[in-house]
C-alpha cells in the first residue's frame, strides 16, 4: 500500500495571465472552501530552470469539471520577476520541458502528431522566446522521460518495446521499429483479448503489464539516430516508480550513463533495484553493476565535477519502506559509502550544487521531518547537515541555481552592503496544508544564520513590498492561486504531541472549522493515513484534502502512529508485523488526548475515515471499538489471506506479515500474522455504520476486499453503503468521480454525526 511521496499534484484551471498578485484592496469576508474551489485550483507540475539562472519553466494543469478533463500547459517566466507566458511552440498536453546546457534549445514531449515523441525548439535566453519546433524521434513505441546529455549532442529517453524484437540501432534503425509496430497493430486488431500469464508481475497498480518492457534509448540531436541501450533486456529500465522519470543520469563528459534496474527474475517479490553504469563510447559495452546494497537503489546523479555518483539506497531486501540513505560512489576508487550514516530520516530527493567558493561541493536534499518535508544541505565530507531554516511545508522538485536577479540589500559573504549577482539559491515547489504548491526561491548563504537575512526588491514592482529571500521566508516566484485563496477561510493546522501507551512520543495535527467559535461543540473527522509507512503533515492534497473535510463544520484530527515517516527509522519499523497493535493504540490514545485538550470537540459525534492502510485500520477499528458514529473505509484490506493472493506486489505482504500464509498453516491464530491482524476475523463485533469504497482497477488491494467487507456488513445487518468505481485504481483521479467521492463521503458523515441522529 505504501508509496513514497505520492503525487497529489494532479493539476487545475488557467487563464492568460493569472499569476500576478492583485493590488491591495479591502478584502471581503472569507468563506469556507467548496469542492468546486478545489477543482478550480491551478495545479503546479514539473519545473525546469535555465542554466543561466534567468528563466523558470513549469507545467500547470487546468481541471474542467463540466467536461471531466485535465489539461496541462507549459509556461515560462523570468526568475528575477516578470509576467509568465505560455511557451509559444508547445501545445496543451505537452510536458517534460528541459533547457539544453548551452541554453540555446529546449526539449519537450508532445503527442500532437499521434504518439508521444521528443521535440526540440530554439530558445532565446534574452527574451525567453521559443521558436522553430521540430520532432526529433519517430518511434512506433513512442518516447518518454527525455533528458539532455551534458554536451547537448544527444538525448536519453525511455520507450516500451518488445524485448524479443530486433534491437533498434543506428546501423539497423527500421527492422526493430517495424517489429514493434507490427506486434502492436496485431494486438489492437485481434478479436481475442485473452492473455496468457507465465510469470509474475502480470498486472501492476492499475494495468496489466503485458509483454513490453521499458528500455533506455539515446537519440542524436544532429541526425536523429536512435540506439537501444538495453537491447533484449527482459526487465524494465527503469523499474516501475510512481515518482516517474528515467531513473538515469549522464556523466558531465557525456561518456557514461548511470541507470536503475531490478535484475531479479521475479519482480513481484523483490525491491532490489540496482545502479548500473554503461560506457557510451563503446557500442558493445555491457552495463556494470556498482551498487552493493540488497535493498532498493534509485535516482543516480553525477557530481558537477564528475568525480562522484550519488543515489538513494535502502539496506534491507524486500522492504520498500526501509530508510532511504544518501549514498556516495567515488568513481576513481570504485567505493561507495553512506554519506549521512547518523541522519535517521529518509532522503526523499536530492540535487547537486555547483562548486562553491571554498572549493567544496554540496548536495541539497529533501527529507520528511515531523509532518514536513524540509530542505537540507550537506557537503562531501558530511561534516555538516544544515536545515533550511524553519520553513514550514513540503519541499519537492528542488533545483540549485545562482541568483542573477536585481540588486540585493543586506548581509552577504561577498559584501556587507550590496551584491547584484552570483549568490546561491534553492528553487523548488513548496506546499502547505492551506496552500497548493508554488515555486519558491530560498537563499543558501548561511542557511542557519538569521542574521544573514537577505531582502530583495522584486523587479518591476514599484511598491517594493520588500520580498524576502531568507531562511524563514522564501521568495514566492509563482502565484497560481492567490486570487482564489484570498477568498477562502483555510484554518491553520495545529500540532500536538502525546505519550503513547509505551511512553513513545507521537505527533498529531488538528484543523478547526472555518468561522470557528470556541464556545461551540463540533463533530470530528478522524483521518487515518495510508502506507502504513506514510505521514500526515503540512501538505496540500486533491484526494484527501483536510481543509475541505473541515470546511463544512468539522474539526479534523490526524495522528501519525507507529509506522509513520519523519520520526526516525525505528518509529517506521514499529508497524512491521504489528498492524493492529501499536498503530491502533497510538491512534486511539491520540484521539483521547485531543478530546481531553480541545474542549470544542464533541466526542459523541466522531467519524473515522481512512484509505489504503488507513482503510485497513478503519476495518480494524470496526471490529475493536464502537466509539465512532460512522466509518469510511476506502481501498482497505479486509481479509489478509485473500489480499495476499490477489495483490501484485507480493514483497509487501511478505514483509509486513512476515512470510507467506502457508508458512503458518496449522499454527494458532495468535501465531499467524495473516489471521491475527485480519479485520475479517472480528466481524462478529461489527456494529458501526460503514461506507465502503473500492475501485475495479485497484490491483494493490483488489476490489474483492471491498466486496467482502460490504457483503459481511450487509449480512450482519450493519448500516452500510458501497461506492464502487469501475474506472479508477487505487486513487480516485477523474474530476467528476472525485466530486461524487467527496459528496458521498461527506453526506455519509453528515448523516451519522448530525445532532438529531438517534443511536
Amino acid at each position: 500500500m505504501y508509496r513514497i511521496r505520492l503525487a497529489v499534484l494532479a493539476l487545475a484551471s488557467l487563464t492568460s495571465a493569472p499569476f500576478i498578485q492583485p493590488a491591495a484592496a479591502q478584502s471581503p469576508a472569507k468563506r469556507p472552501m467548496t469542492f468546486e474551489d478545489l477543482m478550480a485550483m491551478k495545479r503546479l507540475g514539473e519545473t525546469a530552470v535555465s542554466p543561466d539562472g534567468k528563466w523558470l519553466a513549469y507545467s500547470v494543469t487546468t481541471v474542467n469539471l463540466g467536461q471531466n478533463t485535465k489539461t496541462a500547459e507549459l509556461w515560462i517566466q523570468p526568475i528575477a520577476g516578470g509576467d509568465p507566458k505560455k511557451i509559444e511552440v508547445t501545445h496543451p498536453g505537452d510536458s517534460g520541458l528541459q533547457f539544453s546546457h548551452d541554453g540555446k534549445s529546449v526539449l519537450f514531449l508532445s503527442s500532437r502528431e499521434g504518439g508521444q515523441q521528443v521535440w526540440l525548439a530554439a530558445f532565446d535566453t534574452a527574451t525567453g522566446t521559443t521558436t522553430n519546433a521540430k520532432k526529433l524521434t519517430n518511434l512506433a513505441t513512442h518516447a518518454d522521460n527525455a533528458r539532455w546529455s551534458p554536451d547537448d549532442k544527444f538525448i536519453a529517453f525511455t520507450s516500451s518495446v518488445y524485448p524479443d524484437c530486433p534491437a533498434i540501432t543506428p546501423a539497423n534503425p527500421t527492422t526493430g521499429d517495424a517489429c514493434n509496430a507490427g506486434r502492436d497493430a496485431a494486438a489492437a486488431s485481434s478479436q481475442v483479448k485473452a492473455q496468457i500469464f507465465t510469470a509474475l508481475l502480470y498486472r501492476h497498480w492499475d494495468h496489466f503489464t503485458g509483454p513490453k518492457r521499458s528500455h533506455l534509448f539515446t537519440v542524436a540531436v544532429d541526425n536523429g539516430e536512435v540506439r537501444d541501450l538495453t537491447p533484449h533486456d527482459p526487465h524494465d529500465v527503469p523499474p516501475f516508480s510512481l515518482e516517474g522519470g528515467c531513473g538515469c543520469d549522464i556523466s558531465p563528459d557525456a561518456r557514461e550513463l548511470a541507470f536503475t534496474e531490478n535484475p531479479d527474475p521475479v519482480p513481484a517479490i523483490s525491491t532490489s533495484a540496482q545502479i548500473y553504469t554503461l560506457d557510451l563510447t563503446n557500442p558493445t559495452a555491457k552495463p556494470v553493476k556498482i551498487s552493493t546494497s540488497a535493498g532498493g537503489n534509485f535516482n543516480p546523479a553525477y557530481s558537477p565535477d564528475g568525480k562522484y555518483l550519488a543515489w538513494r539506497s535502502q539496506a534491507r531486501a524486500g522492504y520498500e519502506a526501509d530508510k532511504f540513505r544518501l549514498f556516495l560512489y567515488d568513481r576513481s576508487a570504485k567505493t561507495a559509502k553512506d554519506l549521512l550514516p547518523k541522519f535517521d530520516n529518509w532522503v526523499y530527493e536530492f540535487t547537486w550544487e555547483a562548486t562553491w567558493t571554498d572549493g567544496t561541493q554540496h548536495i541539497l536534499f529533501a527529507s520528511g521531518e515531523r509532518g514536513e518535508s524540509a530542505l537540507y544541505q550537506t557537503d562531501m565530507g558530511a561534516q555538516t547537515v544544515r536545515r533550511f531554516g524553519q520553513v514550514q511545508g513540503e519541499w519537492s522538485d528542488i533545483h540549485y541555481a545562482v541568483w542573477n536577479g536585481p540588486s540585493v540589500r543586506g548581509q552577504s559573504p561577498v559584501s556587507p552592503d550590496t551584491i547584484t549577482h552570483g549568490f546561491d539559491i534553492a528553487i523548488g515547489n513548496l506546499m502547505r496544508v492551506d496552500r497548493p504548491s508554488e515555486i519558491v526561491a530560498g537563499d543558501l548563504v548561511k542557511m542557519n544564520d538569521d542574521s544573514q537575512r537577505i531582502v530583495l526588491k522584486k523587479a518591476g514592482d514599484p511598491t517594493d513590498r520588500g520580498h524576502k529571500l531568507s531562511l524563514y521566508e522564501p521568495l514566492q516566484l509563482t502565484h497560481l492561486n492567490d486570487a482564489l485563496l484570498n477568498q477562502l477561510d483555510l484554518p491553520k493546522m495545529e500540532s500536538f504531541w502525546f505519550p503513547a501507551a509505551d511512553g513513545t512520543k507521537v505527533q498529531g495535527f488538528l484543523i478547526r472549522p472555518p468561522n470557528f467559535d470556541p464556545n461551540k461543540k463540533y463533530p470530528l473527522k478522524f483521518l487515518i493515513h495510508g502506507g502504513p509507512q506514510g505521514a500526515w503533515g503540512d501538505m496540500w492534497s486533491y484526494r484527501w484534502n483536510a481543509e475541505l473535510f473541515a470546511a463544512n463544520g468539522y474539526v479534523v484530527v490526524m495522528i501519525n502512529p507507529r509506522g509513520s515517516t519523519g520520526y526516525g527509522q525505528a518509529f517506521v519499523d514499529g508497524v512491521n508485523g504489528d498492524w493492529g497493535g501499536k498503530p491502533y493504540t497510538d491512534l486511539m490514545t491520540g484521539l483521547d488526548y485531543a478530546e481531553q485538550h480541545y474542549p470544542f470537540i464533541d466526542k459523541s459525534r466522531e467519524c473515522a475515515l481512512g484509505a489504503s492502510y488507513g482503510g485497513y485500520m478503519a476495518n480494524w477499528i470496526l471490529g475493536h471499538t464502537t466509539r465512532f458514529r460512522c466509518i469510511v473505509s476506502h481501498d482497505g484490506m479486509f481479509n489478509a489471506e485473500s489480499a495476499f493472493g490477489s495483490t501484485e506486489e507480493d514483497w509487501f505482504n511478505n514483509w509486513e506479515f512476515q512470510g507467506n500464509p502457508w508458512d503458518y498453516y496449522g499454527k494458532p491464530d495468535d501465531q499467524n500474522p495473516f489471521r491475527k491482524w485480519s479485520p475479517s476475523l472480528y466481524a462478529k463485533n461489527f456494529k458501526t455504520p460503514t461506507l465502503v469504497i473500492h475501485s475495479q482497477l485497484d490491483y494493490r488491494l483488489d476490489v474483492s476486499e471491498g466486496f467482502q467487507l460490504f457483503d459481511t456488513l450487509q449480512l450482519l445487518g450493519v448500516p452500510s453503503k458501497m461506492l464502487y468505481f469501475p474506472d479508477e485504481g487505487h486513487w480516485i483521479l477523474k474530476p467528476q468521480n472525485s466530486q461524487l467521492w467527496y459528496k458521498t463521503v461527506n453526506d455519509w458523515v453528515d448523516q451519522w454525526t448530525a445532532p438529531s441522529h438517534k443511536e
